[in-house]
């Protein structure tokens, strides 16, 4: 029988096709999570930050200004973010609670995307602490822990940190190296992996040439109003007790000390991304990868007479948000619309054409990835503790508290 010469041609230019044409076509995610960051970086205007690595990923897509978390807690805002339940819905208020427990019938991001064909894959901190439901995942690898071993139970007067030889010394070198394995290895199926990145979660073990970054000499203080707290009203003083910002003047040292290893952790972590970024751009998948990069909740410095988190100042609900989406987003934009974390599940659904499930009450960021100066009509919602909740526009913060006080910002 004899072969067409198109044929013989068509053949020809098939098995000389390169790999990446047989790439998935539905888009790629990375999801990273960055925990307890707030917004001290290049990318934000920080003059003082060393991110180069998140620098040039904002540069690809659209840096969201006023994000903040569905809450400033950990276990929370993990659980609301993986969901698209606020706390008032899944009722996980604080980490004491189990969210798998206390939602079993939740329809998560990362099963969601293995229900609908993609091959699933994570490491690190994605939800709280070790509650990795491993059902929800293809695979999953080391969660990570502090490189002292076990969780830090040290009062916030004691609070110390360990000079590490090098960067393989720290558990997130070696989660971050599980996920940018995978992402050299070649896929027959699109993907989604997820790297929860501890630092700069004390404790701020890094190596030295981090805080060398960093001299004490140059570190600058937030500004600090020592009678910020005379106009809020009981409740929001005892929320600001909680952490008070005594321990930060205790550091031997001073603030400074403690703010040096602080950014450190935040370079360190940086670094991270950048390998991350790295491997993905070395694969096939680069152009066809939907990137989002968070922090979980922001952090205190003083402000407020406050240390951590677990407010609903902007200190501690602020967060880091930056989207890259092949085809939808343009290199180094940013949005200053109020927008917060919920939004997170919707979008990746609408991005990838995923069915939403019906728990996820978060409207779609597609709009303002589109054009950051889109019409925006929704507020952004922060809540700690049941009945405790903050409220931002593009002007104003109102927060109201569980006994009916009000603080207008």
């Amino acid at each position: 029988m004899k072969i067409h010469p198109l044929a013989t041609v068509y053949l020809l230019l098939v098995t000389l096709l390169p790999a990446s044409a047989a790439q998935p076509t539905k888009p790629n995610v990375l999801l990273i999570i960055s925990d307890d960051l707030r917004c001290w970086l290049g990318c934000y205007g920080d003059p003082q930050a060393h991110t180069p690595n998140l620098d040039r990923l904002a540069a690809r897509g659209v840096v969201f200004k006023q994000a903040v978390c569905a809450a400033p807690l950990c276990n929370p805002s993990r659980t609301a973010l993986i969901t698209g339940m606020r706390p008032s819905q899944s009722g996980v208020y604080g980490n004491d609670i189990l969210w798998s427990k206390a939602v079993p019938d939740a329809m998560t991001l990362p099963l969601l995307f293995k229900n609908n064909g993609y091959y699933v894959s994570g490491a690190g901190k994605i939800t709280h602490a070790s509650t990795v439901r491993e059902s929800d995942w293809n695979d999953f690898g080391p969660v990570g822990e502090k490189a002292r071993g076990g969780k830090n139970k040290q009062k916030l007067d004691k609070w110390k940190w360990l000079i590490l030889n090098n960067d393989q010394e720290s558990p997130d070198y070696v989660l971050t190296s599980y996920v940018v394995e995978r992402l050299k290895q070649p896929q027959s199926k699109p993907f989604f992996m997820a790297c929860g990145i501890h630092r700069p979660h004390t404790n701020w073990d890094v190596p030295q040439k981090y805080l060398d970054l960093y001299p004490l000499a140059q570190i600058q203080q937030p500004p600090i109003k020592v009678d910020d707290l005379v106009d809020v009203p009981p409740i929001g003083r005892q929320f600001s007790r909680r952490n008070s910002d005594e321990s930060l003047r205790a550091i031997p040292g001073g603030p400074e000390k403690i703010i040096q290893a602080y950014r450190a952790s935040v370079s360190f972590m940086d670094a991270q991304v950048g390998r991350l970024l790295d491997a993905l751009d070395a694969s096939p998948a680069r152009d066809n990868t939907i990137i989002i990069f968070c922090g979980d909740n922001g952090w205190h410095f003083g402000e407020k007479q406050h240390l951590t988190k677990i407010t609903l100042w902007k200190e501690a609900t602020d967060v880091p948000l930056i989207c890259v989406v092949p085809g939808v987003t343009q290199p180094g934009t940013s949005c200053t619309r109020p927008v917060d974390l919920l939004s997170i599940f919707p979008t990746l659904c609408d991005l990838t054409g995923l069915p939403l499930p019906a728990q996820s009450k978060g409207p779609s960021l597609r709009p303002l990835l589109a054009d950051p100066k889109a019409t925006w009509d929704h507020l952004a919602m922060s809540t700690m503790g049941r009945g405790n909740h903050s409220l931002s526009d593009d002007r104003y913060r109102f927060i109201r508290y569980s006994d009916g006080s009000e603080e207008l910002y």
